[in-house]
């Protein structure tokens, strides 16, 4: 027993590795990546515990990466703001919905809407935006609205959301690429915190497993962030990455929960 426990939290901190170099790398895509990975990789039997374990892990993975983002300078804290204390409110709507709702059909349908963003995102790679955009009042309504809106998808899917808030932010307040990343951040804490403890009410979370992800994200998220600098120097190469990994995983998501529907 005692060590099979030491081989899921083993498998736990490696999943978290991962985990926090794609939130350092594309501010996003970490719970999406966490949740097929508690599931079919640590051997989580129930996908609603691994929902909310993956979004205490994610929540908190997304602080590490926050921080090495906001020493670059590249998140737009007033828009980012704004986005977030909208979609907290979504976020828990949403994930009080899904709760009630079985846990393959909610990979099913998350990985199917992975495959139409990251699409989508390959149309508009360039991610130029304009880098000295400001809050306003033209772009207020958009950035509580798209941020509202995400947030409840956020908190249904139990995601943090980074793959919906990057497009999002670009969409809503014409942000560069590497901004979008940097203050999308914001919003996947924000949005962790909110889904994690409306789970951790229904005592859906494993603390001990959410640790081991913690740890294993804490390297993989400055990893991310650097290779997310060096990537930002070329034009779109930043964006490509970050659609392609969207569709991969989508796919791949939608391939194992449709199997297990079947």
């Amino acid at each position: 027993m005692l060590t099979s426990e030491l081989v899921k939290l083993a498998a736990g901190t490696l999943s978290g590795v991962m985990v926090g170099f794609s939130l350092g790398l594309v501010g996003g895509g970490g719970s999406v990546l966490a949740v097929p990975l508690l599931v079919y990789f640590v051997d989580v039997p129930e996908p609603h515990t691994a929902i909310g374990t993956s979004a205490v892990a994610v929540a908190a993975n997304a602080v590490f990466s926050l921080a090495h983002h906001a020493r670059s300078a590249t998140i737009k804290w007033r828009c980012a703001a704004v986005f977030a204390l909208f979609g907290i409110a979504g976020a828990y709507a949403g994930s009080t919905f899904g709760k009630l709702v079985t846990g393959e059909k909610l990979l099913a349908l998350f990985g199917l809407l992975m495959v139409v963003i990251g699409a989508l995102m390959f149309s508009s790679r360039s991610g130029e935006g304009y880098p000295h955009v400001r809050l306003s009042r033209e772009n207020f309504p958009r950035l509580a609205a798209v941020g509202a809106t995400t947030g409840a998808l956020s908190g249904f899917f139990g995601i943090g959301g980074g793959f919906l808030i990057v497009p999002g932010l670009m969409l809503a307040a014409n942000l560069p690429i590497l901004n979008a990343i940097g203050s999308s951040l914001v919003s996947v804490t924000a949005f962790g915190v909110t889904t994690a403890r409306n789970y951790a009410f229904s005592n859906l979370v494993d603390w001990a497993l959410a640790g081991a992800i913690l740890c294993g994200g804490g390297v993989g998220g400055i990893i991310g962030a650097a290779t997310a600098r060096r990537l930002a120097a070329q034009r779109g190469a930043l964006a490509v990455a970050f659609a392609g990994i969207v569709v991969v995983v989508g796919l791949y998501v939608v391939w194992r929960a449709v199997g297990a529907l079947i």
